[in-house]
Protein backbone atom coordinates (compact mmCIF):
# COMPACT_ATOMS: atom_id res chain seq x y z
CA UNK A 1 0.00 0.00 0.00
CA UNK A 2 1.45 3.31 -0.80
CA UNK A 3 1.69 6.42 1.04
CA UNK A 4 -0.29 9.58 -0.13
CA UNK A 5 1.41 12.57 -0.61
CA UNK A 6 0.88 13.95 2.77
CA UNK A 7 1.83 11.07 4.76
CA UNK A 8 5.73 11.27 2.61
CA UNK A 9 5.87 15.10 3.33
CA UNK A 10 5.12 14.08 7.51
CA UNK A 11 8.00 11.82 6.99
CA UNK A 12 10.18 13.81 5.28
CA UNK A 13 9.46 16.67 8.39
CA UNK A 14 10.18 14.03 11.05
CA UNK A 15 13.41 12.78 9.44
CA UNK A 16 14.49 16.70 8.73
CA UNK A 17 13.39 17.46 12.94
CA UNK A 18 15.10 14.54 13.72
CA UNK A 19 18.59 15.62 11.90
CA UNK A 20 18.62 18.97 13.64
CA UNK A 21 18.22 17.35 17.13
CA UNK A 22 20.99 15.32 16.33
CA UNK A 23 23.01 17.36 14.84
CA UNK A 24 22.49 19.91 17.90
CA UNK A 25 23.05 17.23 20.39
CA UNK A 26 26.37 16.40 18.48
CA UNK A 27 27.31 20.13 18.91
CA UNK A 28 26.76 19.71 22.70
CA UNK A 29 27.70 16.40 23.24
CA UNK A 30 31.41 15.49 21.92
CA UNK A 31 30.51 11.64 21.23
CA UNK A 32 34.14 10.32 20.23
CA UNK A 33 35.17 12.11 23.33
CA UNK A 34 32.17 10.74 25.10
CA UNK A 35 33.15 7.09 23.63
CA UNK A 36 36.71 7.71 24.51
CA UNK A 37 35.60 8.67 28.48
CA UNK A 38 34.06 5.57 29.10
CA UNK A 39 36.28 3.15 27.43
CA UNK A 40 38.85 4.48 29.77
CA UNK A 41 36.41 4.01 32.54
CA UNK A 42 35.65 7.37 33.24
CA UNK A 43 31.82 7.62 33.76
CA UNK A 44 30.30 11.37 32.77
CA UNK A 45 27.00 12.14 32.33
CA UNK A 46 25.47 14.17 29.33
CA UNK A 47 24.14 16.69 31.46
CA UNK A 48 27.77 17.53 32.53
CA UNK A 49 28.88 17.37 28.66
CA UNK A 50 25.86 19.80 28.13
CA UNK A 51 26.72 21.83 30.66
CA UNK A 52 30.46 22.39 30.34
CA UNK A 53 29.42 23.61 26.69
CA UNK A 54 26.87 25.72 27.70
CA UNK A 55 29.63 27.30 30.71
CA UNK A 56 32.34 27.51 27.52
CA UNK A 57 34.45 25.32 29.08
CA UNK A 58 36.36 23.08 26.48
CA UNK A 59 35.14 19.68 26.63
CA UNK A 60 37.90 17.99 25.86
CA UNK A 61 40.48 19.68 28.30
CA UNK A 62 38.75 18.55 31.21
CA UNK A 63 37.42 15.26 29.86
CA UNK A 64 41.49 14.50 28.92
CA UNK A 65 42.61 14.88 32.49
CA UNK A 66 40.20 13.20 33.87
CA UNK A 67 41.44 10.43 31.18
CA UNK A 68 44.89 10.92 32.26
CA UNK A 69 44.42 11.13 36.32
CA UNK A 70 42.28 8.08 36.29
CA UNK A 71 44.73 5.77 34.48
CA UNK A 72 47.31 7.30 36.48
CA UNK A 73 44.78 6.12 39.54
CA UNK A 74 44.30 9.53 40.65
CA UNK A 75 40.67 10.53 41.34
CA UNK A 76 39.98 14.17 40.31
CA UNK A 77 36.16 15.49 40.78
CA UNK A 78 35.53 17.26 37.25
CA UNK A 79 33.53 20.38 38.86
CA UNK A 80 37.13 21.00 40.67
CA UNK A 81 38.44 21.08 37.13
CA UNK A 82 36.26 22.94 35.88
CA UNK A 83 36.01 25.58 38.69
CA UNK A 84 39.97 25.59 38.07
CA UNK A 85 39.71 26.33 34.03
CA UNK A 86 37.14 29.06 34.97
CA UNK A 87 39.39 30.70 37.87
CA UNK A 88 42.15 30.98 34.95
CA UNK A 89 44.77 27.85 35.91
CA UNK A 90 45.82 25.55 33.35
CA UNK A 91 44.42 22.19 34.30
CA UNK A 92 46.56 20.48 32.17
CA UNK A 93 49.83 21.10 34.00
CA UNK A 94 48.20 20.45 37.48
CA UNK A 95 47.29 17.02 36.58
CA UNK A 96 50.60 16.24 34.94
CA UNK A 97 51.81 17.94 38.22
CA UNK A 98 49.52 15.50 40.45
CA UNK A 99 50.91 12.23 38.48
CA UNK A 100 54.61 13.02 39.07
CA UNK A 101 54.07 13.96 42.42
CA UNK A 102 52.19 10.41 43.38
CA UNK A 103 55.31 8.78 41.31
CA UNK A 104 57.88 10.57 43.65
CA UNK A 105 55.60 9.94 46.62
CA UNK A 106 55.65 13.66 47.31
CA UNK A 107 52.10 14.25 48.88
CA UNK A 108 50.15 16.57 47.25
CA UNK A 109 46.04 17.66 46.95
CA UNK A 110 44.75 18.82 44.05
CA UNK A 111 43.70 22.12 46.17
CA UNK A 112 47.43 23.24 46.74
CA UNK A 113 48.63 22.47 42.94
CA UNK A 114 45.72 24.54 42.59
CA UNK A 115 46.57 26.80 44.38
CA UNK A 116 50.41 26.89 43.37
CA UNK A 117 49.35 27.35 39.67
CA UNK A 118 46.81 29.95 40.36
CA UNK A 119 49.73 31.95 42.18
CA UNK A 120 51.56 31.70 38.88
CA UNK A 121 54.31 29.29 39.64
CA UNK A 122 54.60 26.23 37.50
CA UNK A 123 53.63 23.87 39.56
CA UNK A 124 55.19 21.01 37.66
CA UNK A 125 58.54 22.64 37.41
CA UNK A 126 58.38 23.02 41.11
CA UNK A 127 57.50 19.14 41.62
CA UNK A 128 60.02 18.00 39.29
CA UNK A 129 62.15 20.53 41.29
CA UNK A 130 61.74 18.65 44.15
CA UNK A 131 62.29 15.38 42.25
CA UNK A 132 65.77 16.73 40.74
CA UNK A 133 67.37 19.47 42.70
CA UNK A 134 68.04 22.52 40.95
CA UNK A 135 71.67 24.56 40.99
CA UNK A 136 71.76 27.85 41.35
CA UNK A 137 74.77 29.97 40.54
CA UNK A 138 75.32 33.49 42.36
CA UNK A 139 77.52 36.21 40.99
CA UNK A 140 80.88 37.18 41.86
CA UNK A 141 80.56 38.59 45.39
CA UNK A 142 83.43 41.21 46.79
CA UNK A 143 84.14 41.24 50.09
CA UNK A 144 87.23 42.32 52.20
CA UNK A 145 88.97 40.60 54.85
CA UNK A 146 90.34 42.40 58.14
CA UNK A 147 94.17 42.85 56.90
CA UNK A 148 92.49 44.76 54.31
CA UNK A 149 92.40 42.18 51.05
CA UNK A 150 89.93 42.00 48.19
CA UNK A 151 88.12 38.19 48.25
CA UNK A 152 85.40 37.87 44.99
CA UNK A 153 84.12 34.84 45.85
CA UNK A 154 81.36 32.43 43.25
CA UNK A 155 79.22 29.68 44.79
CA UNK A 156 77.05 27.58 43.53
CA UNK A 157 73.59 27.10 45.87
CA UNK A 158 71.92 24.00 45.16
CA UNK A 159 67.95 23.47 46.27
CA UNK A 160 65.46 21.94 46.56
CA UNK A 161 61.75 23.30 45.92
CA UNK A 162 59.15 23.36 49.01
CA UNK A 163 55.74 21.98 48.06
CA UNK A 164 54.32 23.70 51.63
CA UNK A 165 56.13 27.01 50.79
CA UNK A 166 55.53 27.94 46.82
CA UNK A 167 52.70 30.24 47.75
CA UNK A 168 53.79 33.32 49.59
CA UNK A 169 57.41 31.98 49.83
CA UNK A 170 60.32 34.46 48.35
CA UNK A 171 61.85 33.29 45.13
CA UNK A 172 65.35 32.41 44.00
CA UNK A 173 66.28 36.55 43.83
CA UNK A 174 65.95 35.95 47.52
CA UNK A 175 68.33 33.09 47.62
CA UNK A 176 70.97 34.85 45.73
CA UNK A 177 70.94 38.54 47.66
CA UNK A 178 70.85 36.16 51.66
CA UNK A 179 74.10 33.62 50.40
CA UNK A 180 75.93 36.87 48.87
CA UNK A 181 75.22 38.65 52.29
CA UNK A 182 76.53 35.56 54.32
CA UNK A 183 79.32 35.38 51.67
CA UNK A 184 80.56 39.16 52.74
CA UNK A 185 79.84 38.81 56.55
CA UNK A 186 81.84 35.47 56.47
CA UNK A 187 85.03 36.99 54.48
CA UNK A 188 84.55 40.23 56.57
CA UNK A 189 84.74 38.45 59.54
CA UNK A 190 87.96 36.48 58.84
CA UNK A 191 91.62 37.98 60.29
CA UNK A 192 92.98 37.37 57.20
CA UNK A 193 92.48 36.41 53.12
CA UNK A 194 95.28 33.92 53.54
CA UNK A 195 92.93 31.78 55.76
CA UNK A 196 89.67 32.19 53.57
CA UNK A 197 91.87 30.51 50.78
CA UNK A 198 93.22 27.95 52.88
CA UNK A 199 89.74 27.06 53.70
CA UNK A 200 86.69 28.29 51.27
CA UNK A 201 84.52 25.34 52.83
CA UNK A 202 84.83 27.57 55.71
CA UNK A 203 82.58 29.80 54.10
CA UNK A 204 80.13 27.29 52.41
CA UNK A 205 79.27 25.78 56.55
CA UNK A 206 78.82 29.24 57.52
CA UNK A 207 76.52 30.65 55.68
CA UNK A 208 74.79 27.29 55.42
CA UNK A 209 74.56 27.53 59.38
CA UNK A 210 72.55 30.39 58.68
CA UNK A 211 69.03 28.84 57.70
CA UNK A 212 69.08 31.52 54.73
CA UNK A 213 66.02 29.33 52.97
CA UNK A 214 63.35 30.52 55.90
CA UNK A 215 60.65 31.98 54.10
CA UNK A 216 61.70 31.03 50.50
CA UNK A 217 59.75 28.81 48.06
CA UNK A 218 63.21 26.49 48.88
CA UNK A 219 65.27 24.32 50.52
CA UNK A 220 68.82 24.79 50.48
CA UNK A 221 70.59 21.45 50.28
CA UNK A 222 74.34 22.66 50.28
CA UNK A 223 76.31 25.51 49.08
CA UNK A 224 79.74 25.58 47.49
CA UNK A 225 82.49 28.01 46.87
CA UNK A 226 83.27 27.58 42.79
CA UNK A 227 86.06 30.15 42.89
CA UNK A 228 87.72 32.92 45.05
CA UNK A 229 90.24 35.01 43.60
CA UNK A 230 92.07 38.10 45.31
CA UNK A 231 91.63 40.88 44.23
CA UNK A 232 92.56 44.57 45.26
CA UNK A 233 94.24 45.93 48.31
CA UNK A 234 91.41 47.71 49.94
CA UNK A 235 93.57 48.50 52.84
CA UNK A 236 96.29 50.03 51.47
CA UNK A 237 94.29 52.21 49.02
CA UNK A 238 92.37 53.93 51.69
CA UNK A 239 95.34 54.59 53.33
CA UNK A 240 96.88 56.31 50.20
CA UNK A 241 93.60 57.74 49.94
CA UNK A 242 93.75 59.17 53.19
CA UNK A 243 97.26 60.30 52.84
CA UNK A 244 96.21 62.49 49.54
CA UNK A 245 93.33 63.86 51.46
CA UNK A 246 96.05 64.74 53.98
CA UNK A 247 97.85 66.25 51.63
CA UNK A 248 95.45 68.62 49.99
CA UNK A 249 94.26 69.92 52.92
CA UNK A 250 97.76 70.33 53.94
CA UNK A 251 98.15 72.43 50.69
CA UNK A 252 95.04 74.08 51.07
CA UNK A 253 95.61 75.44 54.81
CA UNK A 254 99.46 76.48 53.69
CA UNK A 255 97.96 78.14 50.26
CA UNK A 256 95.28 79.87 53.05
CA UNK A 257 98.59 81.08 54.89
CA UNK A 258 100.34 82.50 51.89
CA UNK A 259 97.27 84.48 50.61
CA UNK A 260 97.26 85.70 54.60
CA UNK A 261 100.91 86.82 54.05
CA UNK A 262 100.78 88.68 50.47
CA UNK A 263 97.60 90.13 52.01
CA UNK A 264 99.30 91.17 55.34
CA UNK A 265 102.29 92.53 53.09
CA UNK A 266 100.06 94.72 50.81
CA UNK A 267 98.35 96.52 53.93
CA UNK A 268 101.63 97.48 54.99
CA UNK A 269 102.94 98.22 51.31
CA UNK A 270 99.74 100.54 51.78
CA UNK A 271 100.55 101.60 54.92
CA UNK A 272 103.69 102.40 53.58
CA UNK A 273 102.68 104.47 50.87
CA UNK A 274 100.42 106.23 52.86
CA UNK A 275 103.27 107.77 55.36
CA UNK A 276 105.41 108.66 52.04
CA UNK A 277 102.72 110.25 50.92
CA UNK A 278 102.64 111.87 54.35
CA UNK A 279 106.24 112.86 54.13
CA UNK A 280 106.66 114.11 50.36
CA UNK A 281 103.53 116.31 51.88
CA UNK A 282 105.55 117.31 54.76
CA UNK A 283 108.36 118.04 52.32
CA UNK A 284 106.41 120.17 50.13
CA UNK A 285 105.63 122.20 53.01
CA UNK A 286 109.31 123.05 54.40
CA UNK A 287 109.65 125.81 51.07
CA UNK A 288 106.38 127.75 51.91
CA UNK A 289 107.77 128.01 55.55
CA UNK A 290 110.71 128.94 54.55
CA UNK A 291 109.59 131.27 52.23
CA UNK A 292 107.41 133.00 54.86
CA UNK A 293 110.05 132.50 57.59
CA UNK A 294 112.01 135.34 54.90
CA UNK A 295 109.60 137.47 54.63
CA UNK A 296 109.00 137.50 58.24
CA UNK A 297 112.45 137.87 58.79
CA UNK A 298 112.59 134.67 61.16
CA UNK A 299 115.50 133.66 58.46
CA UNK A 300 118.34 135.21 57.48
CA UNK A 301 119.74 134.53 53.82
CA UNK A 302 123.23 133.26 55.13
CA UNK A 303 120.93 131.17 57.17
CA UNK A 304 119.39 130.15 54.15
CA UNK A 305 123.13 129.11 52.15
CA UNK A 306 124.38 127.53 55.46
CA UNK A 307 121.13 125.05 55.62
CA UNK A 308 121.76 124.66 51.60
CA UNK A 309 125.59 124.04 52.37
CA UNK A 310 124.38 121.64 54.54
CA UNK A 311 122.03 120.00 52.44
CA UNK A 312 125.12 119.44 49.47
CA UNK A 313 127.37 118.32 52.40
CA UNK A 314 124.92 115.92 53.37
CA UNK A 315 124.17 114.96 49.96
CA UNK A 316 127.99 114.22 48.75
CA UNK A 317 128.45 112.16 51.92
CA UNK A 318 126.08 109.99 50.77
CA UNK A 319 127.04 109.73 46.84
CA UNK A 320 130.65 109.15 48.64
CA UNK A 321 129.04 106.07 50.73
CA UNK A 322 127.10 104.95 47.81
CA UNK A 323 129.84 105.23 45.51
CA UNK A 324 128.91 107.76 43.01
CA UNK A 325 130.03 111.07 41.98
CA UNK A 326 131.15 113.67 43.94
CA UNK A 327 128.86 116.65 43.80
CA UNK A 328 129.97 120.30 43.12
CA UNK A 329 129.91 123.07 46.93
CA UNK A 330 126.64 124.79 46.55
CA UNK A 331 127.07 128.69 44.81
CA UNK A 332 127.46 130.83 46.92
CA UNK A 333 124.70 134.27 47.45
CA UNK A 334 125.27 136.42 43.79
CA UNK A 335 126.18 132.96 41.77
CA UNK A 336 130.15 132.92 43.19
CA UNK A 337 130.88 129.43 45.04
CA UNK A 338 131.43 129.42 49.08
Amino acid sequence: MFLDTGGIVAILIIVGLAIVALSILASFIPVGLYIAARAAGVRIAFGSLIGMRLRRVPQRVIINAMIKSSKAGISVDMDKLEAHFLAGGNVDRVVNALIAAQRAAIPLEFERAAAIDLAGRDVLNAVQMSVNPKVIETPIVAAVAKDGIELKAKARVTVRANIERLVGGAGEETIIARVGEGIVTTIGSADSHKAVLENPDTISRTVLSKGLDAGTAFEILSIDIADVDVGKNIGAQLETDRAEADKRIAQAKAEERRAMAVAHEQEMRAVVQEMRAKVVEAEAQVPLAMADALREGKLGVFDYYNLQNILADTSMRDQIARGGAQPGPAPAPGGEKK
